[in-house]
């Protein structure tokens, strides 16, 4: 909620403006309703669609995807795109090999249809999942196959299981692939982008997408380092302090990515 203030203010818009709202979270507040209807209700808005979008940690990504093509054919005018996730809520504070890695955030767009004259354009996006691995990032209880028992409290089986070293391997190249092809869909190369957003779930990772898509380390957006891996959260939080900062300016072209729970993975070019 403060996070679509947030961009409300920022956008010089009010909710009144805002025709749909799309969240990203894999820790909404109850299976259901929808993270985005109970938003609606805080917002004081209403009549239009309202969802969730479970995607893990490209939840944004996917949600920046979905409301791009409701602009592009003419079903919605401003879409509020929300990544929000509470990872400590669901964290194993007795796996030392995760429970270090992850926080909690929010991060919102206003995502709106441009007049010709603007500069500003999603170029492209791409969302793309591999549900081979699903297994190896995982909140294995909680949900109907196996309901919340004694038994899975005990073991813990409500808070996130993942195999690092495969997920490593496996973002590395997902991030990569995603990047490419939105890249060469559109005539880019990685001299054309201005600045590099990842997710942020460790620098090794950041590190190792940046050196595989050999792009200029000052280009690459960090802050893992302040707020950890926030899951969806990540890339519109550090887009957010980027444009605060000064760093990215209007006309900027940025390429952006993401992988997670599914596996997924995804990317998004913008000019901002």
């Amino acid at each position: 909620f403060e996070a679509c203030l947030n961009a409300l203010e920022s956008a010089h818009m009010s909710s009144k403006d805002i025709d749909m709202i799309i969240v990203g979270t894999v820790t909404p507040d109850h299976p259901f309703p929808s993270t985005a209807c109970i938003l609606q209700k805080k917002l004081a808005i209403k009549g239009f669609g309202a969802f969730d979008i479970s995607a893990g940690c490209p939840g944004w990504i996917y949600a920046s995807d979905i409301a791009r093509q409701y602009i592009e054919n003419g079903s919605a005018e401003n879409v509020m795109v929300v990544g929000a996730d509470i990872l400590t809520k669901i964290t194993n504070f007795d796996d030392r090999g995760t429970c270090v890695l992850f926080g909690d955030a929010a991060g919102a767009v206003i995502m709106s249809r441009a007049e010709r004259k603007d500069i500003s354009l999603v170029i492209d996006s791409e969302i793309v999942a591999d549900g081979s691995y699903y297994d190896i990032l995982v909140q294995p209880a909680g949900g109907s196959r196996m309901p919340a028992s004694e038994e899975t409290v005990r073991k813990n089986l409500h808070t996130i299981y993942m195999e690092g070293n495969k997920v490593f391997k496996l973002a590395v190249k997902s991030m990569e692939t995603a990047c490419e092809s939105v890249m060469q869909r559109n005539g880019f190369d990685i001299k054309s982008i201005d600045w590099l957003i990842t997710h942020q779930a460790n620098l090794r990772i950041i590190e190792s997408l940046g050196n595989k898509l050999k792009v200029d380390p000052h280009k690459v957006i960090i802050n893992i380092e302040k707020y950890a891996n926030t899951s969806a959260a990540t890339i519109p939080v550090a887009l957010d302090e980027a444009v605060r900062d000064g760093k990215i300016r209007r006309g900027d072209v940025v390429l952006m990515s993401s992988f997670g729970a599914g596996l997924t993975s995804g990317s998004l070019l913008i000019r901002y």
